[in-house]
């Protein structure tokens, strides 16, 4: 059985509709804020960027931690935390496959944290 994330409660994760405008063009809402914050701080952990990374990038859209793991000098135990962190963060799924965990990444909040980080001036601005 899949391990899903947190749900979110941002309105329509999925990507199409951009939660809140852009910091440049205006002011997160504190529920937005208090939402989305959990995602930028697991992000700001160079071992969890990294390890979003290489799912985000995986091939087959998915990474195994049994790839993962190597990767890093760091015990077992220790990415599997860094993983949940990511997990728990909504910015990952999660799903075992007899004794390998696999991780896909949920592009709909990655295309949140991305939009809200947009600087570019509105359209006839």
């Amino acid at each position: 059985m899949p391990k899903q994330a947190l749900p979110l409660t941002v309105a329509d994760l999925n990507g199409e509709t951009p939660c809140c405008p852009p910091l440049a063009q205006g002011r997160v809402p504190a529920e937005t804020a208090a939402i989305l914050a959990p995602a930028f701080k697991a992000l700001g952990d160079p071992v969890r960027l990294r390890l979003m990374s290489m799912i985000a990038s995986a091939e087959d859209g998915e990474a195994c931690v049994c790839d993962l793991t190597p990767a890093f000098d760091l015990t077992g135990p220790t990415i599997s935390h860094h993983l949940r962190t990511l997990r728990e963060a909504g910015l990952v799924d999660a799903e075992r496959r007899g004794t390998w965990v696999y991780y896909r990444a949920r592009p709909g909040i990655l295309r949140q944290l991305a939009a809200l980080l947009t600087v570019e001036p509105a359209v006839g601005s």
